[in-house]
């Protein structure tokens, strides 16, 4: 890896940065891509080919995983939609049962006792979602439980 390699995934990182501490305000690609100071093309190339998924997937599955978090307090799913930035009901449920495989009414109403029993720490890592693997998601507090 060269200086421009290491340079250019800084430059990045404090894109994904920005979104993981900026969820809930409304960002776009080219509000993440000067951060990077990047063109919106190239930035999106680069964080793709650097973190494995677009900007814009990276957003909703922080905002996915921060409602869930929400959904797991007793936040209705109407509030939890609106605290983490998104402003579509349907869009924000399509992409959760998307990502997750199941409704966040239904993620809500599930037992989430060994969730809250993990530290947070632990909790973090067993229900990040990911759009690769939904069905870990949904076991994690099931193989805990155990």
């Amino acid at each position: 890896m060269n200086s421009n390699d290491l340079a250019n995934l800084a430059h990045l990182r404090r894109a994904r940065d920005l979104i993981d501490r900026e969820y809930a305000r409304p960002l776009d690609v080219p509000t993440m891509a000067r951060h990077a100071l990047m063109s919106p093309a190239h930035f999106s190339r680069q964080f793709r080919a650097a973190y494995g998924e677009t900007p814009y997937s990276y957003l909703m599955t922080r905002r996915i995983e921060r409602a869930m978090a929400l959904l797991r307090t007793g936040t209705s799913v109407t509030d939890a939609c609106m605290a983490v930035g998104c402003t579509s009901l349907g869009s924000f449920s399509s992409r959760f049962t998307e990502i997750l495989g199941e409704t966040p009414s239904a993620y809500a109403a599930r037992e989430h006792g060994a969730v809250t029993a993990m530290p947070a720490c632990v909790a973090k890592v067993n229900t990040r979602p990911t759009r690769d693997a939904p069905s870990r998601i949904r076991e994690a507090g099931r193989e805990t439980a155990a």
